[in-house]
């Protein structure tokens, strides 16, 4: 009897970090996520790229792909396998670099998620209005891969799907406060009015207001929906819809103070107050009867007398800890105390399980047998948790929030990620298989964009809290699958699932990139808090936020302007403009700005910076001249800053005529930096005169004058 062929060709991905390459052998080795050795074989027909954002143009390398094969590097390397008894060939096809060069990962570029923030909020608004005009009666809840909407037939219903709708507005707003683009506010504003008009009831008397799920559209009608038609929830009011109604209005009142939306938020938080929250035990129910408001109603089925993460987690991310930051309000901080404590005191589950308890019932027993959920566990729900206690404990100093916050990023690479190829699973069984020894996948291997936002924005928090470089490398690894695989090049947006090894999965509603569950909301929350981490908490770069207020709204008139809970004290406000114009009266601790009195909305800039920055450089245009400044301490570590700056203050338009360099603030500057400057006086050629216009260290002022590539202005001294 012959023995069995046992070899097998197939195509796979693996991502790692390089250990060597021989070029004499054409091969490079690979450690893996955690921890394994393999050996990649190049080619003739490799071919290698530079992971590029949303709107830039093909970053080709393949002529450079030996030379980029430096030790250290992160890769993801897509080829053929090839496994017989005893042995493994793998064969590179294509290697894409998250890296421009060693370290330098593209998406940690300052710019970075602001570019792609516009870029996304701009394909939904060609997607529902394409002839720019923001009537949100043409919002469709489903928009096609391409971006369209679905051919209608004639006659037939439209539904329009209340939380939908809020997400994008959401994430409207939050683009509009990265880029100032006036488009994104009005879209977002004209929504929030749409909103309040067509899905929010408010009850006086008893000083509620509730959001109907949807509202269906026909040729001459429309039709309210009030209970929940999505199939988890069908005939109840979930908490979650309720929750997630508020997150677009909310957004939006950080902008510019509607004391409208204000009062919506207040009323919808009474009726979570007055019907969906339990006195006896604490925490809040997760379904309503829609006719008796009642939770514990037998009509509610498998709902009934519920709790889950959703009606306790929700809170903090979808508007909680955003009405608190635009508000500063007793009773919000008070609220998202409550739901942290919750979270930790009901939902870890060790020794059973790594994973929290999702589902309860009143009385905060275990629900191990609803529907879909059974004993399973989402795993961007363990990752969103340790986010968002990170995020509370800037709030609240509890050392239990960290713990647990900790103690999921320590747990959850192994049981929830893909240590091969990168990127964060879907939904896995919490108890371990005995014939594997791991958690099983339930459904499929496949990645959803809103998980892996959840897992960078999770280590890059705890990365920028804790200074832990192995959440700093979790953060990186998480952010580069999602920027290697999930941006859509061709038509626009984020795919909503990839399959493990990176390719898009484009069936069934997963193809469509406006759904029930998908609406611009986690892809754009993910830039805005991936800047605002990276550049606050890791990098130690300033953050640019923009604002429309009414004066009057506010009380006092005060702006509160904080990014996101941050540490207390570790970030701080360094420029403001209202109306263009440099403005002085704001709190640099505080984080406020005091807004002067106007009849109209003013167009406030602010630049949020880190309290503790080695170096800061910034610059301005007046149309002939470019003033750059610098402070700090300008070395070999703070050169790629130093050069991105002087980049982006070189490349405007016209080009400068006179570039003017205020050194006076600069504690140090090293020869690195200083042979920076001259490559750079080279770069602009010689009809531009470059001008030291003070400096406090002398020898820095001769090494550049000795050049002959710097004038030196003697008019001006820092003294002066």
């Amino acid at each position: 009897m012959s023995t069995p062929d046992t070899r097998r060709t197939y195509s796979d991905s693996i991502a790692g970090y390089i250990t060597s390459y021989e070029p004499t052998k054409e091969r490079f080795g690979l450690r893996t996520s955690d921890g394994r050795e393999v050996v990649i074989h190049l080619g003739e027909s490799v071919n290698s790229q530079i992971v590029r954002n949303l709107g830039d143009p093909a970053r080709d390398t393949t002529g450079a792909t030996r030379d980029m094969l430096s030790e250290g590097r992160y890769v993801f390397v897509y080829g053929i396998f090839y496994q017989w008894d005893g042995g493994q060939r793998i064969e590179a096809r294509q290697i894409t670099f998250p890296e421009e060069k060693r370290g330098a990962y593209v998406f940690e570029h300052p710019n970075w998620w602001v570019q792609q923030a516009e870029q996304i909020a701009d394909f939904y608004l060609r997607g529902h209005f394409p002839d720019g005009v923001y009537d949100w009666r043409n919002f469709r809840t489903k928009l096609t891969l391409s971006g369209t909407h679905p051919t209608e037939t004639a006659g037939a219903e439209v539904r329009q799907e209340t939380d939908t709708i809020s997400r994008l507005v959401y994430g409207l707003a939050t683009a509009f406060m990265l880029t100032g683009e006036e488009r994104f506010l009005r879209a977002a504003e004209s929504g929030t009015e749409y909103l309040r008009e067509h899905m929010r009831v408010v009850d006086e008397g008893e000083k509620v207001a509730y959001w109907y799920h949807a509202i269906d559209i026909t040729e001459g009608a429309q039709r309210k929906v009030f209970a929940s038609e999505f199939g988890d929830d069908y005939d109840a009011i979930p908490m979650y819809e309720q929750i997630y109604a508020l997150a677009g209005p909310t957004q939006t009142y950080r902008i510019t103070g509607d004391p409208r939306i204000l009062n919506d938020i207040d009323h919808t938080v009474s009726l979570f107050e007055k019907y969906f929250r339990d006195t006896e035990r604490g925490g809040f129910f997760s379904h309503l009867d829609p006719i008796t408001m009642d939770p514990r109603s037998d009509s509610l089925g498998r709902n009934r007398s519920r709790k889950n993460w959703n009606s306790v987690g929700d809170h903090a991310p979808a508007y909680l800890i955003n009405a608190y930051l635009a508000t500063g309000r007793a009773d919000y901080a008070k609220l998202l105390e409550e739901t942290a404590d919750t979270i930790t005191k009901y939902f870890p589950d060790e020794p059973n399980s790594p994973f929290v308890q999702e589902r309860f019932h009143a009385d905060w027993s275990p629900d191990r047998t609803w529907g879909w959920q059974q004993d399973r566990a989402v795993v961007g729900h363990n990752l969103k948790i340790a986010w968002n206690l990170t995020r509370i404990r800037s709030l609240v100093d509890k050392a239990e929030y960290t713990a647990l916050a900790e103690r999921i990023a320590e747990i959850m690479p192994p049981v929830g990620s893909d240590q091969q190829r990168g990127g964060w699973y879907d939904v896995v069984e919490r108890q371990v298989d005995p014939a594997t020894g791991g958690h099983r996948l339930v459904w499929h291997d496949r990645k959803a964009w809103w998980q892996q936002e959840q897992s960078i924005l999770a280590y890059l928090i705890l990365a920028g809290v804790s200074g832990d470089p192995e959440h700093k490398r979790l953060a990186r690894e998480a952010a580069a699958f999602y920027n290697a695989f999930f941006l859509d090049y061709d038509d626009g947006g984020v795919y909503f699932n990839v399959l493990a090894n990176g390719i898009p999965y484009l069936l069934g509603t997963e193809r469509l990139k406006g759904s029930h569950s998908m609406a611009g909301y986690h892809a754009l929350e993910l830039c805005y808090l991936a800047a605002t981490y990276t550049g606050l908490l890791v990098n130690s770069s300033p953050l640019t936020l923009h604002f429309r207020p009414l004066p009057e709204s506010f009380p006092g008139r005060v702006l509160r302007v904080a990014p996101d809970l941050l540490p207390v004290g570790s970030i701080q406000i360094d420029q403001v403009w209202i109306d263009d114009q440099p403005y002085d009266d704001f709190d640099p601790k505080g984080l406020t700005v005091n807004l002067p009195e106007s009849a109209e909305p003013l167009r406030v800039r602010v630049v949020v910076e880190p309290v503790e920055m080695r170096m800061r450089i910034s610059s301005e245009f007046d149309g002939k001249t470019a003033h750059i400044k610098l402070a700090g301490v300008v070395d070999k570590d703070e050169l790629d800053k130093f050069r991105r700056g002087l980049t982006e203050a070189l490349s405007v338009r016209p080009q400068p005529q006179r570039v003017e360099f205020h050194l006076c603030e600069v504690t140090e500057m090293t020869r690195p930096a200083i042979n920076e400057l001259l490559f750079q006086r080279t770069k602009a050629g010689m009809d531009v005169d470059f001008v030291v216009v003070g400096c406090a260290l002398p020898e820095v002022a001769q090494a550049l004058a000795a050049t002959d590539a710097f004038l030196l202005d003697p008019r001006e001294t820092c003294e002066s």
